[in-house]
């Protein structure tokens, strides 16, 4: 079940979408569920 707050992804990696866009992927510290945020990691 998704906890569905923001918060700090864990294990975060940059990624490039399809379309060459850069993106985040990781993990909910809390849930385990994935977590994906699109744009520049700061």
């Amino acid at each position: 079940m998704k906890c569905k707050t923001k918060r700090e992804m864990q294990n975060a990696e940059q990624i490039t979408m399809k379309n060459g866009r850069p993106a985040s992927q990781g993990t909910c510290p809390v849930c385990s569920t994935k977590m994906f945020k699109i744009g520049k990691a700061t």
